[in-house]
């Protein structure tokens, strides 16, 4: 049914069967690599060792790593920091019998005798296992906390219904997102727990700008059906949600390309959670609030006169 003509017609409410089964199969696939192989958790979570280290001229980072990886650090993570290609970053988790001092100098004095160069040392870090578990949990805390509150800001702006669509949209988000870095083995560091928090404003936004849509729309078109008013809101927000998707996932590609090694991962997490949330906001959150039965009469008080003419 084309109820404006100036908007599309797709069916997203006739699709909506074969979205559910995509969003669980990817949904149970997260779930189930996340239970296995968990997160390669970065040193902000595991503890270990952080070196800046400036050299006198641009060096690679891959010989860096191969000399380490020949020295037993084969698990080092060598990045560039800066335009110049002078400056690394070296991140070393922590390993048994050795001191976080004695690992920090043998892979300083490895570094030295490659270069035949002195080299200076910028910044040594040590970070502590137990203040990465600290910086986890209370990651995790902030999400579910973050979570929470959405949940009753939809419920006391919307409906109940629909803040029970929202929050199941997040978790979709979420859950796929880790799964995709679960499964890559990807580096999961603080900067992706802030991509992961972004992502959830991103998604939220979304979902609400279609939710209030179907709420205008309930209360602007009499005669139809839930599902009817619901395609129509979905094609009526779809270029505007485009154009938002398109415009951030420029910026993103670019960052991916461009930024270095240090933000790449970050970038990755926002582009495959803004994929994930423009799809969710299209077919999870509405899939979700028709399949817990709204209609006009949960956002729409009934009046007297109404009633006067309902009655036979």
């Amino acid at each position: 049914m084309r109820i404006f003509s100036k908007t599309p017609n797709f069916d997203f409410i006739g699709k909506r069967k074969y979205a559910v089964f995509l969003s669980l199969a990817l949904f149970i696939g997260s779930i189930a690599t996340l239970t296995v192989n968990w997160l390669n958790l970065g040193l902000d979570f595991k503890g270990g060792i952080l070196l800046e280290v400036g050299y006198p001229q641009e060096v690679k980072v891959e010989s860096i790593r191969s000399t380490l990886s020949k020295n037993g650090f084969a698990e080092a993570v060598v990045q560039h920091i800066g335009p110049t290609g002078r400056v690394v970053t070296i991140r070393i988790s922590e390993q048994e019998n050795s001191s976080k001092v004695e690992i920090s100098n043998k892979v300083l004095a490895v570094l030295n005798e490659d270069s035949k160069e002195e080299l200076e040392i910028r910044r040594r870090e040590f970070v502590g296992a137990k203040v990465g578990e600290e910086l986890r949990d209370d990651g995790g805390i902030a999400m579910l906390i973050a979570i929470a509150g959405i949940l009753i800001y939809v419920m006391l702006r919307f409906e109940w219904r629909f803040a029970v669509g929202a929050i199941t949209a997040l978790i979709h988000d979420v859950i796929i997102t880790l799964g995709f870095f679960s499964v890559f083995k990807w580096n999961f560091d603080l900067t992706v727990l802030a991509a992961l928090l972004a992502v959830i404003g991103y998604s939220l936004n979304d979902t609400i700008v279609v939710y209030d849509r179907i709420r205008e729309n309930f209360r602007k078109i009499r005669k139809g059906s839930t599902l009817d008013i619901t395609n129509a809101s979905l094609n009526q927000t779809l270029s505007r949600t485009m154009m938002t998707s398109v415009t951030t996932m420029l910026v993103l590609v670019a960052m991916f390309f461009l930024g270095g090694e240090m933000i790449r991962p970050f970038a990755i997490a926002l582009i495959i959670g803004i994929v994930v949330g423009t799809y969710s906001s299209i077919f999870v959150a509405s899939s979700m609030v028709l399949a817990l039965k709204i209609d006009r009469t949960h956002l729409i008080p009934t009046t007297k006169e109404e009633k006067q003419e309902d009655s036979p």
